[in-house]
């Protein structure tokens, strides 16, 4: 299957903290496949915290994997934390999660989307299936204790246990998320999730 981008849903009031960069991507069946697709299209949303670039790379290779071809029915929106909101997590059948280690904690941006989501989506979305990737310059255990805490109030459900890319800069990094992605995609496709 062939995924194109198409432009991100028109807004008539953006956020403050919107810019032109930070723009949702959403990617959606391209439309001469939709015909073999089946009726029960399901959703990934990936909220991933990239203020870098080699976080940014992350970004790309959960979604990269997550539309990989072989991907049939399912269509992925990728978003900043501070572009993301209850509505989306309601609107989502799994979700990627990616933050940078900061202060031995998640991003602050990934804080304030659970700040807003939360009691929202509390009743709606328990058991949703979701991941984690955390990139930690140290060894990222307080991020994820913090993250895994806020899911377990969700009553989230882990399908993979988080991946902490640690220490320095590694490309093996982008090949794990790229994976975590396509696993978390796939199990969609397949109704493993």
């Amino acid at each position: 299957m062939y995924l194109q981008r198409v432009p991100a849903r028109p807004t008539t009031h953006p956020a403050p903290h919107q810019s032109r960069n930070r723009q949702p991507v959403y990617l959606t069946p391209n439309k001469r496949h939709t015909r073999h697709m089946s009726e029960t299209t399901k959703t990934l949303l990936i909220i991933a915290h990239a203020p870098s670039k080699n976080t940014s790379a992350l970004r790309d290779a959960a979604l990269r994997g997550a539309t990989h071809e072989d991907i049939e029915s399912v269509t992925v929106t990728c978003k900043a934390p501070l572009d993301a909101g209850p509505e989306d997590v309601l609107g989502a059948d799994a979700i990627l999660l990616g933050t940078t280690e900061n202060l031995g904690y998640m991003a602050g941006a990934m804080k304030d989307f659970f700040d807003r989501s939360y009691y929202p989506v509390l009743e709606e979305k328990q058991g949703l299936p979701c991941a984690i990737y955390i990139r930690a310059g140290h060894d990222g255990t307080g991020t994820r204790r913090a993250l895994e805490s806020i899911l377990t109030g969700l009553r989230w459900k882990l399908v993979q246990e988080p991946l902490i890319c640690r220490g320095d800069w590694q490309d093996d990094f982008l090949q794990q998320v790229e994976d975590l992605g396509l696993y978390l995609s796939a199990g969609l496709d397949n109704g493993i999730f």
